[in-house]
């Protein structure tokens, strides 16, 4: 018996064919924004002061562990003598 390799199709042809039709882009823009120069300078001052803060405490603790460090070194000598 010989058999097709591949068998007609019974399913019809659809009769109505849907084409999807793009809807037109929305376009939206943000609103305009106006920085003045004031904002400018008072956003680079805040920064200046607290990377000046930062740079303190960061000296601050870095002086407080090297006394510690001298502090300890000299007990320790003390103890031995």
């Amino acid at each position: 018996m010989f058999l097709p390799k591949y068998p007609d199709n019974p399913t019809p042809a659809p009769a109505h064919t849907h084409t999807p039709t793009d809807p037109a882009p929305v376009r939206r823009t943000l609103p305009t924004l106006h920085i003045s120069p004031a904002v400018v300078a008072a956003v680079v001052m805040g920064g200046v002061v607290l990377t000046a803060l930062l740079a303190a405490v960061a000296v601050s603790a870095i002086s407080v562990a090297i006394a510690a460090v001298v502090l300890r070194s000299l007990l320790r000598e003390q103890n031995r003598r």
